[in-house]
């Protein structure tokens, strides 16, 4: 698509040629540039993306020549990958610079959907940290807990809230980030709908809305915890003047990054103690971005957690034994089951994520593992897909391309095997999800909610 100024909204080109000065041209033309197309690697995985070029503020980033149909390609679907604007990554930085990642931490991404940011911060943390990844929509919650799945990881919890309910956790959470719903001015280049929508009014709407949302959330983090805070727009509505708001409102303190001549021009804006950093397209191989790291200085109450005199429900000792033998490291887990549903999750975790189940709307937590039916244990999508998946537990039975495409369309498969009972479906030795193997046929288990729709 060709931009002009012209092309531009009358009052946005206005704010971004005052904003940019003689740099304005510039920004123009590389809104008519080929966005740069990016995914982030699993590091849990395997890929075949790692000779990529690399993006050079991200461990995890790469660069692809040309958009591929990532619908089409199995990876994508077993969590080898997630699709993310590079620009969006520099989270990374935030949280390698700013956040101690070897202690335990209690994290929350509180605008979480789809789940980009999530997957790339459970990547950071480590095994003893909890991620709860949240999303205020019903429907794209349920799309944040298939892409948390995907991902493979057990120490994430998936809630379905507005911000002000984390009001119910004072002082949990160690960092906080706040990838805050915004007018979208840094996605006109691939998203021309976002520009069609853009307005003065909705500027203003959304730097409201966003106010609101620190200020509901403002609680829940500690004394000296963190806040990062982003968007993917321009507009200092948006962005330093909701800082100086905050400044205002609380004692914070704003964190400088490091930044690397080699990563391009990242534009550090720096005005009466509030720092930001902006990425525009001209001057960066993304899009349009802003984040600011943030200090919270003062006193604050805190949630104590102890374990409940009545907790979660064990599986009886049949079943969880058998869905042990499933697992790597069965020992640092703890397993129980609601109704027909056996899932696991980190037994030092067990009281925090009973705390969340009280306070919170819980989509998820841990990783389901099986499901009890009819005296039958049933292995779980999510296990298939979990990092904590004993593949010496169940034969697996390798897909070519085509027969890959068609087992992630729900659809019948005809493939000999000597074999019956569960097995791990894979490609190029990478787990896509189950099959039931009877002596005349193969019972395609992949989700039909998660099925590709696109014809082949």
């Amino acid at each position: 698509m060709s931009f002009q100024a012209a092309d531009l909204p009358a009052s946005f080109a206005h704010k971004m040629q005052r904003q940019l000065g003689n740099a304005f041209p510039d920004f123009v033309n590389s809104l008519s540039q080929p966005a740069p197309v990016s995914i982030r690697l699993n590091p849990w995985k395997k890929n075949r993306y790692t000779q990529l070029a690399s993006i050079p503020w991200a461990s995890q980033g790469r660069y692809l020549a040309e958009r591929p149909v990532f619908t089409l390609d199995p990876f994508f679907h077993a969590g080898s990958y997630y699709v993310q604007e590079a620009s969006s990554m520099f989270l990374e930085q935030a949280l390698r610079q700013c956040v101690d990642l070897h202690k335990p931490l209690h994290v929350l991404d509180l605008c979480a959907a789809p789940g980009g940011k999530s997957t790339h911060m459970i990547s950071l943390l480590n095994n003893e940290s909890l991620l709860v990844t949240n999303e205020v929509i019903r429907s794209r919650a349920a799309i944040l807990a298939e892409n948390i799945q995907k991902w493979g990881c057990h120490n994430v919890a998936v809630t379905n809230n507005d911000p002000e309910d984390f009001q119910r956790l004072p002082g949990f959470f160690d960092v906080i980030v706040v990838d805050a719903p915004c007018s979208g001015e840094g996605l006109f280049r691939k998203d021309p709908e976002a520009m069609r929508e853009w307005s003065d009014d909705n500027v203003v709407l959304c730097s409201r809305r966003q106010r609101r949302i620190l200020s509901d959330i403002w609680p829940s983090l500690k004394e000296n915890g963190i806040l990062v805070y982003s968007t993917c727009t321009y507009n200092p509505e948006e962005n330093e003047e909701n800082l100086a708001w905050l400044k205002q409102e609380h004692d914070v303190e704003f964190l400088k990054l490091r930044l690397d001549p080699s990563w391009g021009n990242i534009v550090e804006a720096e005005q009466g103690g509030i720092v930001g950093y902006h990425f525009y397209p001209h001057l960066v191989q993304g899009e349009g971005f802003f984040i600011s790291v943030i200090r919270k200085n003062e006193s604050s109450d805190m949630m104590r957690i102890k374990n409940s005199k009545a907790g979660f429900q064990s599986p009886i000792k049949k079943i969880q034994e058998q869905v042990q033998s499933w697992i790597v490291d069965p020992d640092a887990l703890a397993f129980i089951q609601r109704d027909d549903l056996v899932q696991f999750l980190p037994a030092d975790k067990v009281a925090e994520v009973e705390l969340l189940s009280k306070n919170l709307r819980l989509i998820m937590a841990g990783t389901f593992a099986a499901t009890v039916k009819n005296n039958k244990i049933i292995p779980e999508h999510a296990l298939a897909l979990s990092t904590q998946l004993n593949r010496e537990a169940f034969p697996s039975l390798a897909l070519n391309p085509d027969d890959a495409l068609h087992y992630l369309r729900r659809e019948t498969l005809q493939i000999p095997t000597s074999h019956t009972g569960f097995t791990l479906m894979c490609h190029e030795d990478i787990p896509l999800g189950w099959g039931n193997v009877l002596p005349n046929r193969i019972n395609n288990l992949y989700p039909a909610e998660w099925r590709i729709r696109m014809s082949l």
